[in-house]
């Protein structure tokens, strides 16, 4: 039986072919292949499962992400121009290494955006917002969520909440981007359940402070919450290292 030519022209042409049910499929574009590839090989790097300041060729990658060498190509340079990567020509990709002192300009930045969205939002409440909010962090015990994943999803929400409350767009966007570049070692954070615990507690006492009008406390509390969690990621991250080093 000769194929049907309408589907090798639609094949060719990109329209994707029929299945044995009748149904149209659709071959991915490259730019759909290069997003999940991004997707994908990000993961890996917030996971460490690319450690920082390891060396991988494309021809490594592509069996593990299981995608083809040019889309896979489109996303290791997007992510080289995010930050998350090096490139060597002729020697392949390396995982950027962690720069403690470019996360600790960004979590300096964090802070002061953060305190002015809080002052901004003292002086006059967002009921709608802080309700949100009081709703996740202002639970009983029994009901607080456990899984670290999860809580660093909220934490995320948590800080960029307030800073959209404060009514500063520009602000936001700025603070979105930090988010982005410090997340890779701020979820470690949530691997260890006592700062779960202490999240929610002093998540609370923020909101409470808010509530109240209490500006200055608020600021108070919210630079101290991320200074300790910013000792506690940079201990957590130094041991990661250290143990996957140690490997033989």
């Amino acid at each position: 039986m000769l194929p049907d030519p309408s589907l090798c022209a639609a094949s060719q042409h990109g329209l994707g072919v029929r299945d044995q049910g009748g149904a149209l499929r659709r071959p991915a574009s490259a730019s759909t292949l290069a997003d999940k590839a991004y997707a994908h090989v990000k993961r890996m790097i917030f996971d460490f499962s690319l450690m920082p300041g390891e060396r991988f060729s494309e021809s490594e990658l592509t069996q593990r992400v299981r995608v083809s060498r040019t889309p896979l190509r489109q996303a290791l340079q997007r992510l080289a121009r995010d930050g998350f990567l090096n490139v060597y020509p002729r020697l392949g990709w390396q995982v950027a290494p962690l720069d403690f002192e470019v996360f600790d300009e960004l979590y300096d930045l964090r802070v002061l955006i953060e305190c002015d969205a809080v002052r901004r939002l003292a002086l006059n409440i967002d009921r709608p917002a802080l309700a949100h909010l009081t709703s996740t962090w202002l639970v009983p015990t029994a009901l607080r969520l456990e899984d670290g994943t999860a809580i660093g999803r909220l934490d995320e929400d948590f800080h960029a909440s307030l800073v959209r409350a404060g009514g500063n767009r520009e602000m936001a966007r700025v603070h979105g981007e930090i988010t982005e570049r410090i997340r890779i070692i701020r979820r470690l954070d949530f691997t260890k359940s006592a700062r779960v615990k202490v999240t929610y507690e002093e998540h609370a006492r923020i909101l409470r402070a808010i509530a109240r009008g209490r500006g200055e406390e608020a600021q108070r509390l919210l630079r101290a919450h991320i200074e300790q969690s910013k000792l506690e990621v940079r201990k957590i991250t130094l041991e990661m290292l250290y143990r996957h080093q140690r490997r033989p």
